[in-house]
């Protein structure tokens, strides 16, 4: 397993990619600043409270960052999310999602449903927090839920706005089919499969397929 994390190490720090990254993320911010600007305007007029949603999320390695997204919750909302983690069917398994959450505004729910909120995350990318495509950044509590084993791989790569999970299904795929599919990039994870994956992500925000 040592051997394995140590060749995906190897992988991530990959030149291409992090050119990739970087200069993708920069052309997607000066083409979408626009659009941007139109979705903080209307979050703002909306519902009280920021624009922006920071939340703590686990990276690579197991470090801590904070995620950055369009607010798509009434104000204080994370209040509210251990208690509802705590009403979650038994054996839901560790990827925390609630249909039909309350806490949404109407624009949230627009947001959502063609994944506007996640554009914000584009500057996580230049950061260097995050990657175009991985697996997606969890909560402190989801990280906590996996086994140590399983912590070791699918946290051994930066997390991703898109990645193969989300192009196939979203939030409609099963946990342990999002683990299988999690695994199956990060043991492979080229340049050529973020490009396809890339290619296929516009495509499966506008079927809004497993959006919540």
């Amino acid at each position: 397993m040592l051997r394995a994390v140590s060749s995906v190490e190897a992988r991530r720090s990959s030149p291409a990619k992090a050119a990739l990254d970087l200069v993708g993320a920069a052309l997607l911010i000066a083409v979408l600043s626009p659009l941007m600007l139109v979705i903080a305007l209307l979050v703002k007029a909306t519902s009280k409270g920021p624009v922006l949603f920071a939340q703590k999320r686990m990276g690579a390695g197991g470090i801590p960052f904070r995620v950055l997204k369009f607010r798509s919750m009434v104000q204080d909302a994370e209040a509210f999310e251990d208690t509802l983690a705590l009403q979650r069917r038994a054996g839901a398994g560790p990827f925390f999602k609630v249909h039909d959450d309350d806490r949404v505004t109407p624009v949230g729910r627009f947001l959502r449903v063609w994944s506007l909120d996640e554009l914000p995350q584009l500057f996580n990318v230049v950061r260097g927090e995050m990657s175009l495509v991985g697996p997606r950044p969890l909560l402190v509590r989801e990280y906590q839920e996996f086994p140590e084993g399983v912590r070791e791989w699918r946290f051994a790569v930066k997390p991703g706005i898109t990645g193969l999970w989300q192009v196939s299904g979203r939030s409609r795929t099963t946990d342990a089919s999002r683990l299988r599919l999690d695994r199956l990039y990060v043991e492979r994870m080229t340049l050529r499969d973020d490009l396809a994956i890339l290619a296929r992500t516009p495509m499966a925000v506008l079927r809004a397929e497993g959006a919540v």
